[in-house]
């Protein structure tokens, strides 16, 4: 895997899907990587990632989920999930559009699947990070300030309460939202199960504790190089790791930049356009 060039999203667009992918990506305030390779031998799989940008540019969502499946079953979930993210594109609070999204994926889901989520938005003005979790491996966080890495994971139990569920579970879920401030040099790591079920050189999981330990020890003066030699790291564990599923890793990093003053200015006249669908899914 090459360093690949960052290329800027525009305002009011929708990208992803379920195919491999090895692309830098910038929008106000965060530089995100995002690397997917499909189970071997198939063009695209149960990992299901979109990124979104609303007019002004101000609002990002990313949504990285791992649909149980593969096939046309997983396809028509994908696109009923871009559709979601084309239709909230312009709003900040996110916890409707999580709903909306098991409710969706409830409809759609023909054949008991199922689907862990991870649902994030990022506020320019602010440099607010929300996160939404489906039942997914929890995400990390880096401080720059502290040079830390830790799971990004509220840790409340919430009794009575049906909540933070995989998607398909139960239609009447409820998800709750967690919101953190993203410093310049602050990155979230998000990542699929392949990782977390991969195995250590004993042949034990690694479960996520594993796997932050592993980004624990990783140089972080160059984030670009950050996934790749994750995925190194853990291919020399064991041979067999990430030969046997679907793999994708998101990393976002807060640059600290804002959002253009043309894309404000222009933000009303792009509200009267449709979402531009540059998502790719088979």
């Amino acid at each position: 895997m090459n360093p690949v060039s960052p290329e800027r999203m525009q305002c009011m667009e929708v990208w992803g899907g379920n195919q491999a992918v090895d692309r830098t990506i910038e929008t106000p305030g965060l530089r995100i990587w995002a690397f997917s390779k499909p189970y071997p031998g198939s063009d695209s799989g149960g990992d299901v990632y979109f990124l979104s940008s609303c007019a002004s540019g101000r609002v990002s969502r990313i949504l990285l989920a791992d649909v149980s499946g593969h096939g046309e079953a997983v396809s028509k979930i994908a696109i009923g999930l871009r559709d979601l993210m084309r239709r909230n594109v312009n709003y900040v609070r996110q916890s409707r559009l999580v709903t909306g999204m098991n409710e969706q994926f409830a409809q759609l889901n023909k054949t008991s699947e199922f689907a862990t989520a991870l649902v994030s938005t990022f506020f320019a003005p602010t440099r607010t990070y929300s996160l939404c979790n489906a039942g997914h491996p929890p995400p990390f966080l880096y401080r720059q300030a502290s040079g830390v890495w830790s799971e990004l994971s509220d840790g409340e139990e919430r009794a009575g309460v049906i909540a933070d569920i995989p998607w398909g579970v139960c239609d009447d879920a409820a998800y709750f939202q967690q919101d953190i401030q993203l410093q310049p040099g602050d990155m979230v790591l998000s990542y699929s199960d392949a990782l977390s079920e991969s195995e250590d050189s004993d042949g034990e999981p690694l479960g996520c504790d594993g796997v932050l330990q592993l980004v624990s020890q990783l140089d972080t003066r160059e984030p670009a190089n950050l996934i790749p030699d994750l995925i190194r790291q853990i291919g020399e564990l064991n041979p067999c790791n990430l030969e046997h599923d679907d793999m994708t890793v998101l990393l976002c990093e807060a640059n600290g930049s804002g959002t253009p003053l043309k894309d404000s200015l222009l933000a009303p006249f792009r509200l009267l356009r449709n979402v531009a669908d540059k998502t790719n899914i088979d």
